[in-house]
Protein backbone atom coordinates (compact mmCIF):
# COMPACT_ATOMS: atom_id res chain seq x y z
CA UNK A 1 0.00 0.00 0.00
CA UNK A 2 1.22 3.35 -0.87
CA UNK A 3 0.85 6.77 -1.66
CA UNK A 4 -2.20 8.82 -0.27
CA UNK A 5 -4.21 5.64 -0.43
CA UNK A 6 -2.08 4.66 2.83
CA UNK A 7 -2.68 7.70 4.31
CA UNK A 8 -6.65 7.52 3.43
CA UNK A 9 -6.47 3.87 5.19
CA UNK A 10 -4.53 5.30 7.78
CA UNK A 11 -7.21 7.85 8.41
CA UNK A 12 -9.83 5.58 8.89
CA UNK A 13 -8.53 3.30 10.83
CA UNK A 14 -8.05 6.15 13.43
CA UNK A 15 -11.23 7.44 12.93
CA UNK A 16 -13.20 4.04 13.38
CA UNK A 17 -10.57 3.59 16.50
CA UNK A 18 -11.94 6.67 18.23
CA UNK A 19 -15.32 6.26 17.82
CA UNK A 20 -15.21 2.82 18.99
CA UNK A 21 -13.42 3.97 22.14
CA UNK A 22 -15.97 6.82 22.64
CA UNK A 23 -18.80 4.75 21.78
CA UNK A 24 -17.80 2.01 24.85
CA UNK A 25 -17.22 4.73 27.13
CA UNK A 26 -18.44 7.27 29.48
CA UNK A 27 -18.20 10.46 27.46
CA UNK A 28 -15.21 11.85 29.31
CA UNK A 29 -13.56 8.49 29.80
CA UNK A 30 -14.04 7.88 26.22
CA UNK A 31 -12.37 11.14 25.11
CA UNK A 32 -9.42 10.21 27.72
CA UNK A 33 -9.09 7.02 25.65
CA UNK A 34 -9.32 8.79 22.41
CA UNK A 35 -6.61 11.32 23.43
CA UNK A 36 -4.08 8.43 24.91
CA UNK A 37 -4.48 6.43 21.96
CA UNK A 38 -4.10 8.81 19.77
CA UNK A 39 -1.06 10.63 21.51
CA UNK A 40 0.97 7.04 21.21
CA UNK A 41 0.04 6.76 16.94
CA UNK A 42 0.70 10.04 16.22
CA UNK A 43 4.67 9.10 17.76
CA UNK A 44 4.93 6.19 16.06
CA UNK A 45 3.56 8.03 12.46
CA UNK A 46 5.47 10.51 13.48
CA UNK A 47 8.74 8.52 14.24
CA UNK A 48 8.10 6.43 10.64
CA UNK A 49 8.46 9.85 8.50
CA UNK A 50 10.80 11.94 10.89
CA UNK A 51 13.30 8.89 10.44
CA UNK A 52 12.57 7.36 6.56
CA UNK A 53 15.26 8.92 5.22
CA UNK A 54 18.17 8.37 7.81
CA UNK A 55 16.66 4.79 8.41
CA UNK A 56 16.82 4.31 4.62
CA UNK A 57 20.71 5.71 4.71
CA UNK A 58 21.70 3.31 7.31
CA UNK A 59 19.80 0.60 6.85
CA UNK A 60 18.55 -0.15 3.35
CA UNK A 61 16.01 -2.61 2.70
CA UNK A 62 12.66 -3.30 1.40
CA UNK A 63 11.04 -2.10 4.34
CA UNK A 64 13.08 1.04 4.76
CA UNK A 65 12.89 2.05 1.33
CA UNK A 66 8.71 1.52 1.42
CA UNK A 67 8.53 3.82 4.54
CA UNK A 68 11.16 6.64 2.89
CA UNK A 69 9.26 6.30 -0.67
CA UNK A 70 6.11 7.37 1.75
CA UNK A 71 7.18 9.23 4.44
CA UNK A 72 5.08 12.22 2.66
CA UNK A 73 1.91 10.24 3.24
CA UNK A 74 2.91 8.85 6.54
CA UNK A 75 3.72 12.39 8.17
CA UNK A 76 0.29 13.69 6.11
CA UNK A 77 -1.16 10.61 8.32
CA UNK A 78 0.55 11.90 11.37
CA UNK A 79 -1.17 15.35 10.98
CA UNK A 80 -4.77 12.96 10.77
CA UNK A 81 -3.83 11.33 14.11
CA UNK A 82 -3.27 14.58 15.63
CA UNK A 83 -6.17 15.89 14.31
CA UNK A 84 -8.07 13.80 16.15
CA UNK A 85 -6.24 14.43 19.44
CA UNK A 86 -6.30 17.58 18.95
CA UNK A 87 -10.24 17.36 18.82
CA UNK A 88 -10.67 15.21 21.58
CA UNK A 89 -8.55 17.69 23.93
CA UNK A 90 -11.01 20.57 22.74
CA UNK A 91 -13.54 17.67 23.76
CA UNK A 92 -12.15 17.33 26.84
CA UNK A 93 -11.97 21.07 27.83
CA UNK A 94 -15.89 21.54 26.94
CA UNK A 95 -17.29 18.51 28.81
CA UNK A 96 -15.03 18.96 31.73
CA UNK A 97 -12.93 22.25 31.94
CA UNK A 98 -11.28 21.28 35.42
CA UNK A 99 -10.62 18.37 34.90
CA UNK A 100 -8.71 19.75 31.52
CA UNK A 101 -6.58 21.88 33.65
CA UNK A 102 -5.57 19.70 35.96
CA UNK A 103 -3.99 17.91 33.06
CA UNK A 104 -2.14 20.42 31.66
CA UNK A 105 -1.51 24.16 32.25
CA UNK A 106 -1.06 27.30 29.62
CA UNK A 107 2.84 26.92 29.30
CA UNK A 108 1.44 23.57 28.11
CA UNK A 109 -1.03 24.94 25.81
CA UNK A 110 1.04 27.43 23.97
CA UNK A 111 3.62 24.89 23.35
CA UNK A 112 1.81 22.40 22.19
CA UNK A 113 0.12 25.02 20.67
CA UNK A 114 3.70 26.38 18.28
CA UNK A 115 3.70 22.38 17.20
CA UNK A 116 0.06 22.36 16.21
CA UNK A 117 0.91 25.94 13.83
CA UNK A 118 4.16 24.15 12.39
CA UNK A 119 2.30 20.82 11.66
CA UNK A 120 -0.08 23.01 10.07
CA UNK A 121 2.38 24.15 7.71
CA UNK A 122 4.37 21.24 6.99
CA UNK A 123 1.10 19.32 6.12
CA UNK A 124 -0.05 22.28 3.74
CA UNK A 125 3.08 22.19 1.84
CA UNK A 126 3.02 18.11 1.57
CA UNK A 127 1.64 18.63 -1.83
CA UNK A 128 3.36 19.15 -4.99
CA UNK A 129 1.78 22.84 -5.97
CA UNK A 130 2.59 24.38 -2.57
CA UNK A 131 5.56 22.72 -2.16
CA UNK A 132 6.61 24.60 -5.77
CA UNK A 133 5.27 27.86 -4.45
CA UNK A 134 7.26 27.86 -1.12
CA UNK A 135 10.77 26.83 -2.88
CA UNK A 136 12.73 23.84 -1.96
CA UNK A 137 15.08 25.95 0.44
CA UNK A 138 12.17 27.28 2.35
CA UNK A 139 10.58 23.76 2.30
CA UNK A 140 13.44 21.89 3.56
CA UNK A 141 13.82 24.63 6.26
CA UNK A 142 10.37 24.42 7.38
CA UNK A 143 10.33 20.54 7.26
CA UNK A 144 13.56 20.63 9.92
CA UNK A 145 12.68 22.97 12.08
CA UNK A 146 9.18 21.98 12.46
CA UNK A 147 10.49 18.21 12.61
CA UNK A 148 12.89 18.73 15.62
CA UNK A 149 10.37 21.14 17.24
CA UNK A 150 7.31 17.98 17.26
CA UNK A 151 10.44 15.86 18.44
CA UNK A 152 11.22 18.10 21.47
CA UNK A 153 7.43 18.49 22.11
CA UNK A 154 7.03 14.34 22.05
CA UNK A 155 10.10 14.22 24.43
CA UNK A 156 8.81 16.52 27.30
CA UNK A 157 4.92 15.47 27.18
CA UNK A 158 6.22 11.65 27.09
CA UNK A 159 9.08 12.31 29.87
CA UNK A 160 7.08 14.11 31.93
CA UNK A 161 5.01 10.43 32.31
CA UNK A 162 7.90 8.22 32.70
CA UNK A 163 6.55 7.84 36.38
CA UNK A 164 2.73 6.33 34.82
CA UNK A 165 4.15 3.43 33.49
CA UNK A 166 6.48 1.05 31.06
CA UNK A 167 4.27 2.07 27.94
CA UNK A 168 6.07 5.82 28.61
CA UNK A 169 9.54 4.06 28.87
CA UNK A 170 8.85 2.51 25.41
CA UNK A 171 7.89 5.50 24.08
CA UNK A 172 10.50 7.65 25.50
CA UNK A 173 12.60 4.66 23.94
CA UNK A 174 11.36 5.72 20.03
CA UNK A 175 11.64 9.16 20.40
CA UNK A 176 15.53 9.14 21.51
CA UNK A 177 15.78 6.50 19.20
CA UNK A 178 14.61 8.37 16.48
CA UNK A 179 16.54 11.38 17.26
CA UNK A 180 20.10 9.23 17.55
CA UNK A 181 19.26 7.58 13.99
CA UNK A 182 19.02 11.14 12.51
CA UNK A 183 21.84 12.25 14.27
CA UNK A 184 23.81 9.42 13.03
CA UNK A 185 22.71 9.95 9.22
CA UNK A 186 23.78 13.08 9.07
CA UNK A 187 27.33 12.50 10.95
CA UNK A 188 27.68 9.95 8.17
CA UNK A 189 26.59 12.43 5.21
CA UNK A 190 29.19 15.08 7.24
CA UNK A 191 31.95 12.32 7.28
CA UNK A 192 31.46 11.55 3.25
CA UNK A 193 31.39 15.30 2.71
CA UNK A 194 34.74 15.97 4.04
CA UNK A 195 35.83 12.80 2.76
CA UNK A 196 35.08 14.05 -1.24
CA UNK A 197 36.49 17.60 -0.17
CA UNK A 198 39.53 16.38 0.42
Amino acid sequence: MNGWRLTGVLSLVLIAMSAFFIAGQADVEGLRLVIRSTARTSLVLFAMAFAAAALVELAPNGFTRWQRRNRRYLGVSFAASHAIHLAALIALARSDRELFWTLTNPANVVLAGTAYVLLAAMTATSFDRTTAWLGARNWRLLQLVGGWYIWISFAMAVGKRLPQGPIYWAMMALVLAIAIVRLVAMSRRSRRAKMAIA
